[in-house]
């Protein structure tokens, strides 16, 4: 009896054990996330359907909830109509400014090989599927709604951009200065103290425009800014009709080109490293380069080599460096070297002056033939495409012209503005006719004209300025849109038609773009998105619709709008998570209102309201 009552006992003890056991567990596991949540210095964003950190937004909020099951398919199942999310979690605060497939700390967690001295760092490198930022972005503490265009090329909220390391370090070349609750752009630059606009006319001069105007009557439209700083040399040509594409890494002067798109300058995020730009060829009538540090003798000169990909026949490279005039060694002797390089690539020297020099790329291929058996670099084999820039690696090697290009002696461009309606000769590229063209911009003419009478109840003259065109097909949509005061980012699809050509060729701007993934901006730099079919686009390539989604509150400015043109199916499923978002629905109507073609599609507008999370409260307080 005693030894059975001795296991009794023992039963006993070990089920009380087994019982608090589990209550210590429960109370750590619940006391220790609450814990972890508030611990700010700890805290960490995690992944995919990891618990993410949930802070309270402005007003009231119900429990929030994490990313559902994505589905790639848009259409209602059984029981979907019941589902809507209320709210997504919000990434920490110290990820204000993520740029997920530029983010270097993905980099060191992934612990990627990169080549740091080819700039591999600064390309881009995504996050696979399960280590995705599934939240939403928060605004930085004391988040205002942007200075609006033309005064904000001159100023912008310091909230919004909380950064004032670049105005102490170029203190003395003007980029930026601190004043008050704003910071404060006098348009100069490394190379240019005394102002952006007396450069720019002094390069125009050097090449004998008439008036000392860059735009030389029409015939130089678009400009490559590679290395642009807070882009006021792009800002400053804007008042001439020519546009810029600036580009700089997110490198060591972090937040350039954060700064340019608050400023409402076009401008992108990229790096001359191991992979083409997303640019096709024959695209720039000039690219400028000023006080850049790149080493353009690198690897054969391979990345002067991208450059002449990029440039139309007769475009120039204005290059403003101490090499083009200083007397040390060293720089002399790469002046020697880059000299005999650009020779062999037939540039010639169209002018050269004080501190820069402007060559010229050739009209034809004349010069390319004439050379000798075996000059480096070499001309590229006749099967390389020279617009496949997705992923695709540069090539040490010259991109000759098309047969029709030697034929015309140049592209054959009408002077801006004719030339954004005037159909353009690499229409013939994609059996494309000029009838085809001319009814595309008279088609999203009159859809950009229904969009504008939905949007007015909520815009005023200057409400937007940055805007993106996610598929811009032949550019019609922002051509459409000449008059307002706005420029536009024209996107391609990586997968389709390679017509981001046409667009450069009507005097436009964009890039190339797989909108399975995160695109390469900033958070909060567009005020308008134009999604038509997109959703539908990646639904075929079963991507997430959700991502998607975050995605694009991701790049959209507070209070900035939506306007999806897709099947009503894709509509219902956006309708679901307005809420979660913080998206208001404006207007919906029948896409066939304004269309010749038949079909269900609807136009879908939404706005996106401003919040800030509690915490952002609390530190802007």
């Amino acid at each position: 009896m005693r030894g059975r009552s001795d296991g009794v006992q023992k039963k006993r003890v070990i089920t009380s054990l087994c019982i608090v056991a589990i209550f210590l567990g429960f109370l750590y596991v619940y006391y220790g996330s609450i814990f972890g949540a508030q611990n700010r210095g700890s805290s960490a964003l995690e992944y995919g359907s990891r618990s993410l950190r949930k802070l309270g937004y402005l007003g009231s909020d119900e429990d929030a909830v994490g990313k559902q099951e994505s589905s790639t398919k848009f259409g209602l199942d059984d029981g979907d109509d019941e589902f809507i999310a209320k709210s997504f979690p919000v990434c920490d605060d110290r990820h204000s400014e993520l740029i997920p497939c530029l983010d270097r700390h993905l980099i060191y967690q992934l612990r990627l090989k990169l080549d740091l001295s080819l700039m591999e760092h600064y390309e881009r490198h995504c996050p696979p599927p399960e280590r995705r930022y599934n939240c939403l972005i928060p605004p930085p503490p004391g988040y205002k709604v942007p200075i609006k265009w033309p005064i904000s090329r001159d100023e912008v909220w310091k909230a919004n951009i909380p950064h004032t390391h670049l105005a102490h370090e170029k203190s003395d070349q003007n980029w930026m200065v601190v004043k008050g609750e704003k910071i404060v752009f006098p348009g100069g630059g490394t190379h240019f103290h005394y102002g952006a606009d007396k450069y720019i006319a002094s390069i125009a001069n050097m090449l004998n425009f008439s008036h000392n105007n860059l735009n030389n009557e029409g015939r130089l439209r678009t400009v490559f800014d590679v290395g642009c700083g807070v882009a006021s040399f792009g800002a400053y040509l804007l008042s001439s009709d020519i546009i810029t594409m600036s580009l700089a890494p997110n490198d060591v002067h972090q937040n350039q080109i954060q700064f340019a798109l608050e400023r409402g300058i076009p401008a992108y995020l990229g790096v001359l490293g191991t992979k083409r730009l997303p640019y096709p060829s024959r695209s720039f009538e000039l690219a400028h380069c000023s006080r850049c540090r790149i080493d353009w003798l690198q690897r054969d000169g391979i990345l002067l080599l991208e450059l002449d990909r990029l440039l139309r026949p007769g475009g120039y490279f204005a290059y403003s460096s101490p090499e083009a005039y200083a007397q040390d060694e060293e720089d002399l002797r790469i002046w020697r070297e880059m000299s005999a390089l650009v020779e062999r690539m037939c540039w010639r020297i169209a002018a050269k002056r004080n501190q820069t020099v402007i060559w010229q790329k050739p009209l034809t291929n004349d010069c390319y033939m004439e050379r000798e058996p075996g000059t480096q670099p070499p001309l590229c084999r006749s099967d390389d495409d020279p617009d496949a820039v997705w992923g695709v690696p540069m090539e040490a090697c010259i991109t000759p012209y098309s047969d029709q290009i030697q034929k015309a002696k140049g592209s054959g461009l009408a002077p801006w503005p004719a030339r954004l309606t005037t159909p353009p000769p690499r229409l013939a590229d994609f059996g494309y006719s000029n009838e085809m063209f001319e009814k595309d911009t008279e088609i999203w003419h009159r859809r950009v004209q229904n969009y504008w009478n939905l949007l007015s109840p909520r815009i005023e003259p200057n409400t937007l300025r940055n805007l993106m065109d996610m598929k811009a097909h032949m550019g019609s949509f922002a051509a459409a849109l000449k008059d307002k005061d706005v420029w536009v980012m024209n996107v391609i699809p990586e997968d389709g038609p390679k017509t981001l050509k046409l667009i450069y060729d009507r005097g436009l701007i964009g890039t190339t773009h797989d909108w399975c993934e995160a695109f390469s901006t900033y958070p909060r730099t567009y005020d308008l998105l134009h999604a038509w079919t997109v959703f539908s686009d990646i639904e075929k390539k079963e991507c997430s619709g959700e991502d998607l989604l975050i995605e694009m509150d991701r790049i959209l400015r507070p209070n900035g709008f939506i306007i999806i043109r897709d099947k009503q199916s894709v509509v219902d499923f956006v309708k679901k998570y307005l809420t979660a978002l913080h998206w208001e629905a404006v207007a919906t109507a029948d896409a066939r209102s304004d269309s010749d073609e038949d079909g269900d599609d609807v136009v879908f507008i939404i706005q996106k309201k401003m919040w800030l999370t509690s915490e952002s409260l609390r530190d802007a307080e």
